[in-house]
């Protein structure tokens, strides 16, 4: 399967806050996005929603949220939330399900090693020594086999938490779907012949999952990128546009400010002068 991957945070081992930084939109945090590698969120404090897979759940303090390759997901991240956001290298991904898992630790012991094993990761991914990348490696194989101990441990409330339902399951092949082909920007009739339903039965399942349509979810992600690509990319606006599969980029630019408010060259400007926020800590 062919995945594509938004332009932030690279495939290396790295950690970074995954609070919201002041100042740089909701938008780095809330609108759908996939990586190419797998993600693990940590949530330390505070609560918020997370739509992972077309489905939207809420989350709290002490979870652990494991994204495989290419799954879209988003979430809230008000100034009361911080956690950290830890990037699977590929080579390591078969280490770790296949499938989105959402696990919320109530158990205190199980708390405190996971936060230890976190706070070791980020000392060595910190650490200018000789050794410290091996060891930041080693750190992530204690945490993947700390994390499947949980998951079997609470099976099952994580199986509940995938919400085995026909519209989730439905709305799960449908992001998998737009992570494959948004870029292509077929209609949502494309979508849904290719799963078998309606347009309506499949806008009706996002709505019934995630609150949003199909056509929004869709138009989500495809913004994300664009704004990604305008943040990092240093090509032409034109050729951003033709990358996202806009045959015109005037039409590009109406529909990209009529979304957010800013042309694309005004979001560029604005994105430059905000910089980048947080860099994450990663192996060099």
């Amino acid at each position: 399967m062919t995945m594509t991957t938004s332009l932030a945070g690279g495939d290396r081992l790295s950690l970074q806050p995954i609070a919201l930084t002041s100042g740089l939109g909701r938008w780095r945090t809330e609108a759908m996005r996939a990586h190419r590698t797998p993600r693990l969120m940590f949530v330390t404090k505070g609560q918020g929603r997370l739509t992972m897979a077309g489905l939207t759940r809420g989350y709290g303090a002490n979870n652990l949220v494991f994204l495989p390759a290419g799954t879209m997901y988003g979430y809230e991240a008000g100034p009361l939330v911080s956690g950290h956001l830890l990037t699977i290298p590929g080579a390591m991904a078969a280490e770790w399900p296949d499938e989105p898992v959402h696990l919320r630790l109530r158990d205190v012991m199980a708390q405190r090693e996971v936060a230890a094993i976190f706070d070791a990761l980020e000392r060595e991914l910190k650490d200018a020594r000789p050794g410290a990348a091996r060891a930041a490696h080693y750190h992530l194989g204690l945490l993947g086999v700390y994390f499947h101990r949980q998951y079997d441990a609470l099976a099952e409330t994580a199986r509940g938490e995938r919400e085995d339902s026909a519209a989730a399951r439905l709305v799960a092949a449908y992001s998998d779907l737009v992570e494959r082909e948004f870029r292509r920007q077929p209609a949502i009739a494309h979508f849904a012949r290719t799963l078998g339903v309606t347009p309506t039965h499949l806008t009706r399942a996002c709505r019934q999952t995630c609150g949003r349509s199909a056509h929004e979810l869709l138009t989500d992600r495809l913004l994300f990128e664009a704004r990604e690509m305008l943040r990092v990319d240093p090509r032409p606006v034109k050729e951003v546009a033709a990358a996202l599969g806009y045959n015109s980029p005037a039409y590009f630019t109406r529909a990209f400010q009529r979304a957010t408010g800013q042309t694309p060259s005004d979001f560029r400007r604005a994105s430059r002068l905000q910089g980048a926020g947080p860099r994450p800590v990663t192996l060099h």
